[in-house]
């Protein structure tokens, strides 16, 4: 079968790309992660109990420029959605996140963040159905198309942080990018879920790696099921 590819152009002042190393101070890598970019096609259109994207190219169009910040954060961790759920249904009291609460796990403070400025790509993502729905191939590359032509989003895309806005437009490449761009960025981060199987809202991280290097300006993304990507030997329930 046969998986239409589509290609998003992306952009933005900032970005910040962040290394899962880097437990406290924010370091970004140098380029776009897979999952950044799928968030961009997620923001435009996705069904993910049907259909996923697999980002498969990743070209880089402008020179990888780095920028020291100092950002406030909150140091305590959003609740899940079973307990926001929870909240709706009124089972139990919300207990929101105080900006400027006192004990360990509230409360605001600054971080270094060494983000990227002036970012933009040109990202490539094959659309792929989940067994059983592969009929409605059509109406999801339908509704892609028509969202991603008029600007259409479910959500505002973000470059790795949200706060730093993303912005796209569904172009057709006609030439290759012509780019002097090279990096062995070595490890760098896939995903943060399992890809090989419908995520549903309930679905625990599941952090992917792979060797990740710029060639003349582009990535060349392996498959999530290719041996290259190295994801936990998890069991399915």
């Amino acid at each position: 079968m046969k998986h239409p590819t589509y290609t998003l152009e992306v952009w933005g002042d900032y970005a910040c790309f962040s290394r899962p190393e880097t437990k406290v101070e924010r370091l970004s890598y140098p380029v776009i992660t897979p999952s950044a970019a799928r968030g961009f096609f997620d923001a435009v259109f996705c069904n993910r109990h049907k259909m996923w994207w697999q980002i498969r190219r990743i070209e880089v169009l402008n020179e990888p420029r780095f920028v020291a910040l100092r950002r406030n954060e909150v140091k305590g961790k959003v609740p899940s959605d079973r307990t926001v759920s929870s909240w709706i249904n009124g089972k139990s009291n919300p207990e929101p996140l105080w900006a400027d609460g006192t004990d360990e796990g509230t409360g605001r403070t600054q971080r270094q963040t060494i983000a990227l400025k002036d970012v933009r790509y040109r990202v490539s993502a094959e659309l792929r159905t989940w067994p059983g729905f592969e009929s409605q191939l059509e109406e999801f590359k339908s509704k892609f198309v028509r969202k991603a032509r008029a600007g259409q989003c479910l959500y505002q895309p973000y470059l790795g942080c949200r706060e730093f806005v993303g912005f796209f437009e569904l172009i057709d490449p006609q030439e290759a990018i012509q780019s002097n761009i090279d990096l062995d960025i070595g490890w760098m981060l896939y995903d943060v879920f399992r890809l090989d199987e419908p995520g549903t809202n309930m679905s625990r991280p599941s952090v992917s790696l792979f060797r990740a290097t710029v060639r003349s300006g582009v990535i060349e993304v392996p498959e999530y099921s290719s041996p290259e990507v190295r994801k936990p030997e998890l069991k399915h329930a």
